[in-house]
């Protein structure tokens, strides 16, 4: 058996490599732990029931299952998704049937290799750290109690049930779906070989629109990729794409909660674009308002559109947890992190692939015009915004040094633009005049150091992220 050092609990639970740390034996440690955990707390309002789901990477199912028999065996009504599953409908489950919290075997966006114990809070989001360190506290502190799955399921402590219809009839009513039905949009939809595959054409069956589904079918390697919604990983739908055109591309990641998009030719869109566009599709057509949550590494043209808007801006450190708390203080529009977490009023306190896909749907069906087009008039309107961001390798133990070097050695300009402001939260982020940026913030778990930057063109943005690079050799 691994160490139990060997399990540290990162944004919302644990993620490890399969067969090496994630074996049958840890997962029950972790669900021993997380029993012990809920078991102890006293939460209003909330039932004895906890939801688990899974992905569809190697053994996730088998996983999950073990998951529902050592909560079954510790007492706890357990409802188990039939079927691979979006991770924010284990998170919707967990809201609208009261429980106590949930478990998503998943580890979204990473390489194959990886599988990951997420945790839900009982507010149908991610849990935060302080949950996090207390699950792990609890590691090894009680001997695992498990029920026999047949046993389990005899007895009605362990439901299986696919939990996608109550999600989809959800989603369904944040969006103008009749408007929508009516488009005739013709959609293409590459879930990457993740839980996306289907969702789209379930949700649009009926319809007028048209949905063809590309690299659906279930891969646990993910056809060779990291499942990430990122133009490298379009090749195979841009091939397609070129040669049969269609309105929209909506990408999904592993676990389908992160969306990017291409337009009906295979030309990719970055997450911050797709950002923009619902953001400006909020306000202009559907008339809403309220705070708008962004990440740090968040495009800049964000913080101009809320300027033009008079909407009150606030900015987070990296990560959805981050933007999930501001979500259950109420009075928030949307929330949005770089990677492609979109999290909508009206919702849970979670980012929702499938969801932005609809809302991309619905911008389109009321706007009646290419993407290009809406591309083309925010960059009229808001000015040029090009991002780019490169992950380098870079030894953990060495990356403490590194930022602080870069607090007290903040470089005088980024290309003429004198720097004026230095964000140090999360990471370092230094700030031109001209609007430009440059960041440097690693990664929670690998030894990798992530460098983001955005300027007026790309060259300039390449070169900020090459000034960038060269910091780090000032501490290697």
């Amino acid at each position: 058996m691994s160490s139990i050092a060997s399990i540290k609990f990162g944004t919302d639970g644990w993620r490890a490599i399969i067969a090496e740390e994630f074996t049958f034996a840890n997962v029950a440690r972790v669900a021993q732990a997380t029993a012990d955990y809920w078991n102890s707390l006293r939460i209003p309002r909330t039932v004895n029931t906890v939801i688990v789901g899974f992905d569809r990477r190697f053994l996730s199912d088998q996983f999950a299952q073990l998951t529902a028999q050592v909560l079954a065996g510790n007492g706890f009504n357990v409802v188990l998704t039939s079927v691979p599953s979006p991770t924010q409908a284990v998170s919707f489950a967990v809201k609208s049937h009261r429980a106590i919290g949930g478990v998503m075997i998943t580890a979204s966006h990473n390489p194959p290799a990886f599988n990951g114990f997420k945790l839900k809070a009982w507010y149908g989001g991610s849990a935060d750290p302080s949950i996090c360190q207390a699950v792990e506290a609890l590691l090894d502190k009680s001997p695992i109690k498990t029920v026999n799955l047949a046993d389990g399921i005899r007895a009605k402590k362990i439901r299986v049930r696919d939990l996608r219809p109550e999600y989809f009839k959800a989603i369904k009513k944040l969006v103008d779906f009749e408007l929508i039905a009516d488009s005739g949009i013709k959609l293409a939809h590459d879930p990457l070989f993740g839980v996306g595959a289907g969702c789209f054409e379930e949700l649009l069956a009926g319809t007028t629109c048209r949905v063809t589904t590309l690299n659906g079918n279930h891969d646990p390697n993910f056809g060779g990729i990291n499942p990430e919604p990122v133009a490298v990983n379009y090749a195979r739908s841009q091939a397609y794409l070129s040669k049969n055109p269609h309105d929209l591309c909506v990408v999904t990641d592993g676990d389908a909660d992160r969306v990017g998009a291409m337009d009906g030719r295979g030309v990719a869109l970055s997450t911050h674009q797709v950002i923009c566009l619902l953001l400006q599709h909020y306000v202009k057509n559907r008339g809403s308002s309220g705070r708008v949550i962004k990440a740090l590494t968040t495009t800049s043209m964000v913080d101009k559109m809320c300027v033009h808007y008079g909407l009150p801006m606030v900015e987070t450190g990296v990560g959805f947890k981050y933007i999930c708390t501001e979500m259950l203080k109420g009075d928030v529009m949307l929330g949005f992190e770089e990677s492609g977490g979109i999290g909508f009023t009206g919702h849970i306190p979670e980012r929702d692939g499938i969801l932005s896909g609809l809302m991309l749907l619905e911008l389109l069906a009321f706007e009646r015009k290419p993407l290009n087009k809406l591309l083309k008039g925010l960059t009229k309107q808001f000015g040029s915004f090009c991002y780019s961001r490169i992950d380098t390798q870079f030894p953990i133990e060495k990356r403490a040094a590194l930022m602080e070097f870069c607090k007290k050695n903040p470089p005088a300009k980024l290309l003429k633009s004198r720097v004026s402001d230095i964000k140090t939260h999360d990471g370092v982020k230094f700030i031109a005049e001209d609007g430009s940026w440059l960041m440097l913030r690693g990664s929670g778990t690998e030894p990798i150091l992530r460098i983001y930057a955005e300027a007026r063109t790309d060259e300039d943005a390449s070169l900020i992220l090459r000034a960038g690079l060269a910091l780090t050799k000032k501490v290697k």
